[in-house]
């Protein structure tokens, strides 16, 4: 095994291979040459032996406790470095925020002991909401402690040092040690500025206070446009990589308009921040007040000079009147500002939500549609934006990249890109079909292999639709494009009473009505659903058809916007579901696809879907796709199981059980394979492996692929077969576009030269039209290839699985495998309400042993190996 990965592995002392990722073999040639632009910048190393010096930092405050806040942090390094300049050199610091530094050359000693005094901390500054028995004493405290000088103590000591050259060496090509930690260093630099100029920080991207960069997506919720840059070693040198880029914020403005916005305030006011406009003084919210403010009371301390005489209740509201602020929305609740055993109220109209507050929680659908329409920006506008970023930041006057002779072009690179021909299709009577700028249709056309439906019915929870008039449009429109549907069975409305039940409920009592309505189990079922996204009948539904009772379903959402495309759309779904082929590639159809057509081939598309932002305890959802039928790249086959929560990694591959058997992924889909392709093992696996960043391509390379490799060798002897391993990477920040066209670059747009890594083996590729907004295109990371593709070989097969998606008629952005896998991962994922798991299990705070992770019901027999998924 070792032999046949030469070049890429390493025997270690334990016999075990470890691979690294290999050497670019060669460019792609085929294709139309295109001169192309990047939002990458040139950045020229004029002072390569300038070095890096790294220290560590330890701060702690008055009290001994270590400070973690990066906003004090950054303060009091600032203070330092200008108290202490002389004792430093005058260095200039690269500070990360937490707890590393960074200097070009060394500081005069190794350790540093330093006393810092920062004055008028804020309450935010000072770690915390304030904590008072009443907002009299609060405000007198506050005001205090405003002018008071906190003190903290700041050791420093040497770690290391990161010489600039390790960077010109990894340009080389040559393998090089602290290659990666010099990107890190000039990142750390692009971030200590923009922390200067108060912008908020998200990992490589930073937004500005700026209202014209808010988009408001209801519901208190606002996206806010910033800005990502990153260096990135190329192989046309170091580039400054700048992109556009959106968080999600809490929209500022008065709290007020925050709790009239959004039905879930209570929630979501939990550790916010605001600003009181009486005080102007910034306070976290730890929740609301039981009582309004005209009823809400706390103790006030009345005093006679210096005498202390008494404690009296008093409202909030009568408080706030002896102070001449008159409440005009007394009955509303207090914002409590203090700690859960020492209250502080604050009314809820004096106090505005401070600006950019990352918001971390799920979007519903209807704000992610906004999102997405409201944050286009058309190729031409993104060029602009991103070039007078990098104009206006003035990089070349930060003191320490100067320093280093770092200059940085204010143009985007030119790189040179191919495009592709799009690969032909048939259709039926083996009619070809030749894709314009990725796109065709079924005008006038049969699906390549569709099936017939005899005895279905349709089912519906929508209160407003004409079953009779969807069916008769669904059957005209499937004859036409050669799917010959029988009239349904049965038209099944649920029960008026029913829709006030739980969605189980409404699922179980539906399918008492089908039964009844239908001498046997129908082949095939059309669910109305009430609405399109989110649905909550949706996931019961299809568990009880695909793992309790083995019916394919089909769910829509009735429409006025259900015209003869939109039945199309629907048709090919379910054609796909039932077994039948919408289109097949034209070299598919006549067994011409080279390297796979004549040895037996599996391609899996595999993919890890995680629960909602800010939700660790929702398990994650690991799917793999399978090809099936060899020599098809069309069909395939899903397996799916849970594994641990925001673990990428999947665990489940090969799964020995107690009795010696594997329940993996990799048995299910290496079975499928060999009894739907004449009984041959497959000899080649092409892995597409979605949703890893570069530090986890070891992993995939060596934890994944062997545990591959065992549910391989548990099936019996045989030569193991040669992989190929590529990553598909869309959450990435380089963009192409046409010099002078508005329009995103053409479907087919492959570059392999230029902005790619110097060594790896990677190429981008934008399989796509992109009609709106700009293009993304797909970053393929070729890890290993046993098999032996040429660069064009391979290089054209990742556009054809391109054109192979059954659901659509234009050809998408990644490849098929992968895209299946992801909707197979969300499809089973609705089958079991994790939430109610996770506060179930979150019960048990005193076990020693985490919490069991849930398993997935498993697919009935009847359509485990169909393309539920579609």
């Amino acid at each position: 095994m070792a032999a046949k990965m030469a070049g890429a592995v390493q025997v270690l002392k334990d016999d075990t291979v470890k691979r690294t990722p290999m050497a670019r073999p060669s460019n792609g040639r085929e294709g139309k040459p295109i001169r192309l632009l990047s939002n990458h910048f040139s950045v020229k190393l004029r002072g390569v032996d300038a070095v890096f010096y790294q220290y560590s930092v330890c701060i702690k405050s008055e009290d001994d406790k270590v400070v973690d806040s990066k906003g004090i942090g950054r303060k009091v390094i600032d203070k330092l470095l200008q108290t202490y300049c002389s004792e430093l050199d005058g260095k200039d610091f690269a500070y990360d925020g937490e707890k590393c530094l960074f200097t070009v050359g060394p500081l005069p000693q190794n350790n540093f002991e330093f006393t810092v005094i920062l004055e008028e901390t804020s309450s935010r500054a000072a770690g915390g909401s304030p904590v008072h028995e009443s907002p009299t004493q609060a405000n007198k405290k506050r005001v205090k402690r405003s002018h008071l000088a906190k003190k903290f103590s700041v050791d420093i000591s040497y770690a290391a040092k990161i010489p600039l050259q390790s960077v010109a060496l990894a340009l080389r090509g040559s393998e090089s040690e602290h290659g990666q930690d010099v990107l890190r260093v000039l990142d750390v630099v692009l971030r200590q500025q923009q922390a200067k100029r108060g912008c908020l920080l998200v990992r490589q991207s930073f937004f500005s206070d700026d209202s014209r960069n808010l988009v408001d997506l209801t519901g208190g919720v606002s996206g806010c446009r910033g800005l990502h840059s990153s260096f990135r070693t190329t192989i046309g040198g170091l580039s400054l990589n700048m992109d556009v880029s959106t968080t999600m914020v809490v929209t500022p403005g008065p709290v007020i308009d925050f709790l009239v916005t959004n039905q879930n305030a209570k929630k979501m006011l939990k550790n916010l921040r605001v600003k009181a406009k009486h005080n102007n003084m910034e306070f976290k919210i730890i929740g609301l007040s039981d009582q309004p403010c005209s009823r809400q009371m706390f103790p006030m301390k009345v005093r006679n000079g210096n005498i202390e005489i008494k404690s009296v209740d008093i409202t909030v509201q009568d408080y706030f009147k002896s102070k001449q602020v008159e409440l005009t929305m007394p009955y509303l609740p207090c914002l409590d500002v203090g700690k859960p055993k020492r209250p502080n109220y604050l009314p809820i109209e004096l106090c505005h939500m401070v600006s950019l507050q990352r918001y971390t929680k799920a979007l519903s659908s209807q704000q992610r549609a906004m999102l997405v329409e409201k944050s286009r920006q058309k190729p031409q506008e993104r060029m602009r934006v991103v070039t007078d970023a990098v104009k206006s930041n003035m990089y070349d006057d930060d003191p320490i990249l100067s320093s280093c002779g770092i200059e940085i072009e204010k143009q985007l690179t030119r790189v040179d890109a191919r495009v592709l021909s799009a690969p032909a299709l048939v259709v039926g009577n083996s009619e070809d079909c030749i894709p314009n700028r990725g796109r065709w249709n079924y005008n006038n056309k049969r699906l390549f292999d569709p099936v017939k439906i005899e005895r279905w019915a349709i089912v519906n929870f929508s209160a407003r639709c004409d079953m009779s008039r969807i069916s008769r449009e669904l059957i005209n429109c499937g004859r036409s494009k050669g799917i010959f549907i029988e009239c349904p069975h049965s038209l099944v409305d649920e029960d008026s009473q029913s829709r006030r039940c739980s969605p189980v409920e409404r699922v179980e009592k539906m399918f008492e009505k089908v039964k009844a309505s239908l001498p046997g189990p129908p082949e095939f079922l059309l669910c109305l659903l009430p609405e399109r996204k989110n649905c909550d009948i949706y996931g019961p539904w299809k568990k009880k058809n695909l793992h309790e009772m083995g019916i394919v379903t089909q769910c829509i959402a009735p429409s006025n916007k259900m015209n003869d495309q939109y039945f199309t759309n629907v048709l090919l779904k379910i054609n796909a579901k039932l077994g039948g082929m919408n289109s097949k590639l034209a070299l598919e159809h006549r067994q011409m696809i080279p390297v796979v057509t004549q040895i037996p081939t599996l391609i899996l598309g595999m993919d890890v879907s995680h629960g909602s932002p800010g939700r660790a305890d929702i398990p994650s959802i690991a799917a793999v796709v399978g090809s099936r039928c060899w020599p098809l790249i069309s069909r395939y086959r899903a397996s799916v199981r849970t594994q641990s929560p925001k673990v990428e990694m999947i665990d489940s591959l090969f799964k020995p059980l107690d009795d010696g058997k594997d329940d993996g992924i990799m048995r299910e889909l290496l079975l499928d394979f060999y009894q739907t392709s004449q009984q041959r093992k497959p000899k080649q696996i092409i892995i597409f492996r979605d949703g890893v960043s570069e530090s986890q391509f070891s992993q995939v390379l060596n934890v994944e692929l062997n545990q591959i490799i065992k549910a391989y060798q548990s099936m019996g002897q045989g030569d193991l077969p040669k992989f190929t391993v590529i990553i598909a990477q869309k959450n990435h920040h380089t963009k192409l576009f046409q010099a002078d066209s508005p329009e995103n670059v053409p479907p087919g747009t492959v570059v392999d030269s230029g902005i790619v890594h110097p060594r790896q083996y990677d190429f981008y590729m934008c399989a796509h039209a992109g009609p709106i907004g700009t293009s993304r295109p797909t970053h393929y990371h070729v890890l290993l290839d046993e098999i032996g593709f040429s660069a064009d070989n391979l290089q054209k097969l990742v556009l054809s699985l391109s054109y192979v998606y059954q659901r659509s008629t234009t050809a998408i952005s990644v490849v098929a495998p992968i895209c299946y896998a992801h909707l197979a991962a969300a499809q089973m994922g609705q089958f079991m309400k994790f939430e109610e798991f996770a506060d179930t299990s979150s019960g048990s705070v005193n076990s020693s042993s985490p919490p069991s992770i849930p398993e997935l019901p498993r697919l009935h027999a009847d359509v485990c190996s169909s393309m539920f998924f579609c």
